[in-house]
């Protein structure tokens, strides 16, 4: 009877509740605005001049400014959603502690092999419209550096796998989009894509090792 009494204790402290949630939506919050610090602190602190990795694919691809509204508004809405499908509290924290993982990653790559945008991607946006305007907003305090690996699509791929098993292949469109909205903004070259598609990846993975530990 006993032990009957501690494995459902056991199971309800396992087990999210109401309050859970709103914690955790309110570390969420803070954990997002202070990932922002590290990333501007990234910006001001290189190692070594900027580079740019342009290909001549990345000026055949259209200039779209609409794609700032999926680039910044589908963006965060669909990370804070994470927390809705969290099956626990220790679950929780090894999630979060993938993006922390993730960021270190991309400091690493932001300091000391840093790249940037060209000077001229951000000259096309002549602020003709609500879109544009948006986007101006966007990149008043984004850097054009901090480009490679893109840390947008990186934590989309990562958002996206960790969404998989309740949603399935359709949560992969997330970092799709993103992708793209990367790119039709100009925030963002080809090759930054596929690189923050493979760190979302390897934090994932590292997510899934340390998860399932049994120590």
């Amino acid at each position: 009877m006993i032990q009957t009494q501690q494995a459902v204790q056991i199971q309800v402290e396992q087990s999210m509740r109401s309050s859970d949630y709103i914690i955790n939506l309110v570390l969420s919050v803070i954990l997002i605005v202070g990932v922002y610090q590290f990333y501007f602190w990234c910006q001001r602190n290189h190692i070594r001049k900027p580079r740019e990795f342009r290909l001549s694919i990345d000026d055949s691809i259209p200039y779209w400014p609409r794609w700032v509204w999926i680039y910044s508004c589908l963006y965060y809405p669909i990370i804070v959603y994470i927390n809705f499908v969290m099956g626990s509290p220790r679950q929780f924290n090894h999630v979060a502690m993938s993006f922390m993982v993730l960021l270190m990653m991309q400091m690493v790559f932001f300091v000391f092999f840093p790249v940037t945008v060209p000077e001229q991607w951000r000259d096309i946006n002549q602020r003709r419209g609500l879109s544009e305007r948006f986007l101006a907003f966007v990149q008043k305090y984004d850097a054009r550096s901090n480009s490679f690996p893109s840390m947008h699509t990186s934590v989309a791929t990562l958002t996206a796998l960790h969404l998989y098993s309740n949603t399935g292949p359709v949560a992969m469109a997330f970092p799709t989009l993103i992708a793209l909205s990367c790119l039709f903004t100009k925030q963002h070259y080809v090759l930054d894509l596929p690189a923050g598609a493979l760190l979302g990846g390897l934090a994932f993975w590292i997510y899934q090792l340390t998860y399932s530990a049994t120590f």
